[in-house]
């Protein structure tokens, strides 16, 4: 780094997502001088959305279930509306609740007693040392194969025998034989989602809940990094400006930010780094020019239909579409950084898939819009927090502390990154 040094920063802050502004917030509230600088125009990270033709989509779908005090604090400044988790999933031809192995009422008869006759044979000594064994142990093969193998795919772009268990916590739901004959019996069960209430702004998209540490905090915009020396504290970003820094809180992806920190790191820290897998997304975002959308969201196992999941930004809050249309956003996942499809390859697909599923025709359609974000999902693949904690280490131990879902390199949903974030200060 030789160009001239502008400015030096007591605690220099990198993004301004939620984990970046949660450290930006504890900034102030100790005293601390801080800055924190963002590569893109605007702050929010995966919180942000765009707005086309006067329809809002936030990036991927985005609902609060926060109960933490902080974030409640933070979040219900932001006047809301209560969702019940009620998601839905498709498969071929029919239409089935969510979770999909408590709700086979749809299915044929033979189908039922094939699955269900599966779940009572699933293996109870079986050694789980992976996701797959995980789902056999808890459903049964067939079960296991039909939905949540599948499923798998698509939204982890791996195979399940690929995956650990350490990231599944709540997010599933474990079978009870009862629960499964009762929803195979009837459409009238109960929803046993892993939380009753979700809660989005009237106004504004998600980035509503956040605007208040937005708007507090001190933000340098259009600050993307392009080196960072570790050794001499220094962080140089693609406008020329350089940046001393007595502490550095990082939320930018391990990788990337392994990458950026150049020659200087050790080839066993570049290796580790390099085994760090993530997911990035295609977004197909729809604006229909009639109310035709009721579900919040709902799965989609079908292999010939490219996205693993569709929300609808109008259900979330009609302040996101014009009056009287509704809209839809299809989240296409990819295996690193690269799309595997083209743009209109994804657009005709998201039409085959609204009219194979019965959604919308052509002429209910006014857009299709399409984004790439290129850091969706951390991948759990085996093994995957031996590599993390050696780069993390590192990391730690040149000063820096690294924060948020990318930072920390874990499965953190918005409340969590945010006190990841609150909690480096």
């Amino acid at each position: 780094m030789k160009s001239e040094i502008t400015r030096k920063i007591n605690t220099v802050i990198l993004g301004a997502g939620i984990a970046g502004l949660g450290s930006a917030l504890k900034a102030r509230e100790t005293k601390v001088e801080y800055e924190v600088f963002e590569a893109k125009a605007s702050a929010g990270g995966l919180l942000d959305n765009f707005v086309i033709d006067g329809y809002r989509f936030d990036n991927a779908v985005h609902l609060s279930f926060a109960t933490e005090d902080k974030v409640r604090d933070i979040f219900d400044r932001t006047p809301y509306l209560s969702h019940s988790p009620d998601a839905v999933n498709f498969e071929t031809d029919k239409w089935l609740k969510h979770p999909v192995q408590n709700n086979l009422y749809p299915l044929p008869a033979i189908e039922k007693v094939t699955l269900i006759e599966s779940l009572i044979h699933r293996p109870e000594s079986e050694l789980v040392d992976n996701y797959e064994s995980w789902l056999i142990h808890q459903y049964g093969n067939e079960i296991a194969k039909r939905y949540p193998m599948r499923y798998t795919r698509k939204y982890w772009q791996c195979n399940a025998n690929e995956l650990s268990v350490s990231w599944i916590g709540n997010r599933l739901r474990r079978a009870k034989l009862s629960e499964i004959l009762y929803g195979a019996f009837t459409d009238d069960t109960p929803n046993d989602y892993y939380t009753k209430e979700m809660r989005y702004p009237k106004k504004g998209g998600f980035k509503s809940f956040i605007q208040p540490l937005i708007d507090e905090s001190i933000i340098n915009y259009n600050y993307e990094v392009t080196e960072i020396d570790l050794s001499g504290k220094a962080i140089k970003f693609s406008n020329g400006v350089i940046i001393n820094y007595g502490k550095l809180i990082n939320t930018l992806p391990l990788p990337l930010f392994i990458e950026l920190c150049g020659a200087n790191v050790p080839t066993s820290v570049k290796k580790s780094a390099s085994k760090l897998e993530a997911t990035s997304l295609d977004l197909i975002s729809v604006g229909f020019n009639k109310s035709i959308i009721k579900d919040l969201w709902f799965y989609i196992y079908d292999e010939d239909i490219y996205a693993s999941r569709a929300y609808s930004p109008s259900v979330k809050s009609p302040d996101n579409v014009p009056d009287g249309c509704s809209s839809l956003q299809f989240e296409v996942y990819n295996p690193g950084r690269d799309s595997q499809y083209t743009v209109q390859e994804l657009k005709d697909n998201v039409i085959y898939a609204m009219k194979k599923m019965g959604v919308a025709n052509d002429e209910d359609i006014v857009f299709l819009h399409h984004k790439r974000l290129p850091w969706g999902n951390v991948v759990f693949k085996k093994d995957m927090e031996k590599y993390r904690d050696i780069v993390r280490e590192y990391i730690f131990d040149n000063q820096v502390k690294s924060v948020g879902r990318f930072g920390e390199w874990d499965y953190l949903w918005s409340s969590q990154s945010f006190l990841s974030g609150y909690s480096s200060i």
